[in-house]
């Protein structure tokens, strides 16, 4: 951060983590007069091609700024960037081995992860993001009181391979520990996606153990089918999926669970597909993130047989649709319940299992009691308690 506290404006693109990174990259280009930074995404083509007609865009609006160029495709493809005109620097360097959080906004976000290690058939981002590296445990528990004395409520733990992390004898399950531990003014602590087969022991005595660690899992499970799922190079079954699950449930029945899935693989057939549907319900899914798969050049899923786009788009269509009738289940049973929120910007909360409340007329920042009156199949209608 420059001496007067200035920030560079920084246009985002991506995940969680790209969010944290996109704050220090404000810090550090604070003092560069009208420089903007394009923090990029690389996970598919199209977030790739979005960043380059922004960059294009900025230079024709903004012709006197300087672009400073960052993010995952950024790192895979420095020189193409460069090349672009109002680019003034491309930053292809590695993000450093250390815990960076992001305070805007009502949650904190703290980055105790990067990189990673497996080799997804789907996936370029080990490419852009290097191999896997964790945050020093003790780094990370000064950033979180750093975060609540900032008066964030919850903080998100966040990175591109979260259960990959090991620093000092700790995994993550260790780390959240040590994190309710160390910081008791803590009122939540998020976790966010998960590799269900790198879920380690601690991760569900945390879970059972104190109620401040959020009942809310993001699972990366991507199919159903266990043909695809080798396919993928993913590294679990679906019967290690059900298994994690049900071992959590059985650790703390609240937990609500959502998942990515990828609709559509190469070779995937519609008896594969019904698998992934299935398993909808066989692990308790309430939250869906949903992509057709579309090939990301550099890939080995983008050189094998490939699903007609529209059937795959079809089907990611009917597996969206499940999760909206799961979704609304879940909303129904809380009709009548009165829960703790934490209001956002916009209008809006969260309850500690994620469950989105409409708060209209209150302020940002604030956990609220209330109680459920109703829902519109995306969020809960509520009054105060």
């Amino acid at each position: 951060m420059s001496a007067l506290g200035q920030k560079a404006e920084v246009l985002t693109f991506g995940c969680r983590l790209n969010m944290v990174d996109s704050e220090e990259l404000a810090r550090q280009h604070g003092d560069e007069g009208t420089t903007v930074v394009v923090n990029t995404c690389a996970v598919t083509s199209e977030a790739t091609r979005q960043a380059r007609q922004a960059i294009r865009r900025l230079h024709r609006e903004r012709p006197e700024a300087r672009i400073v160029v960052a993010g995952c495709a950024a790192r895979i493809d420095p020189q193409g960037f460069a090349a672009m005109d109002g680019v003034a620097r491309v930053i292809a360097e590695q993000p450093p081995n250390r815990a960076l959080a992001a305070s805007e906004g009502t949650r904190g976000f703290l980055a105790v992860q990067n990189g990673c290690d497996h080799g997804c058939t789907f996936c370029i981002i080990p490419a852009g993001r290097g191999a896997s590296r964790s945050a020093p445990p003790r780094e990370v528990v000064a950033q979180a009181r750093a975060l609540v004395e900032s008066g964030k409520q919850e903080i998100v733990l966040t990175g591109v391979d979260l259960t990959s992390y090991d620093a000092d004898g700790l995994r993550l399950g260790g780390l959240a520990r040590l994190l309710l531990r160390e910081v008791k003014d803590l009122a939540r602590l998020r976790l966010s996606s998960i590799d269900c087969i790198e879920a380690d022991d601690d991760l569900i005595v945390a879970l059972r153990e104190d109620e401040r660690l959020c009942p809310h899992l993001h699972l990366s499970l991507q199919a159903g089918d266990d043909l695809i799922l080798k396919r993928m190079k993913r590294r679990h079954l679906r019967a290690d999926a059900i298994r994690v699950c049900d071992a959590m449930r059985a650790a703390r029945p609240d937990i609500v669970f959502g998942a990515d899935f990828i609709a559509g693989f190469p070779t995937e057939t519609e008896e594969m597909f019904a698998q992934t549907l299935a398993l909808v319900d066989e692990c308790g899914l309430t939250h869906l993130h949903v992509f057709p798969f579309s090939p990301r050049p550099g890939t080995p899923a983008a050189r094998m047989p490939q699903v007609p786009r529209e059937v795959a788009k079809e089907r990611a269509a009917r597996l969206r649709a499940l999760g909206d009738r799961a979704l609304a289940r879940h909303l129904q049973g809380r009709i009548g319940k009165t829960l703790r929120l934490l209001t956002e910007r916009g209008g809006m909360a969260r309850a500690a299992d994620f469950t989105l409340a409409r708060t209209p007329e209150t302020a940002a920042g604030l956990m609220i009691d209330a109680r459920v009156t109703g829902h519109d199949g995306r969020a809960l209608s509520i009054e105060r308690a």
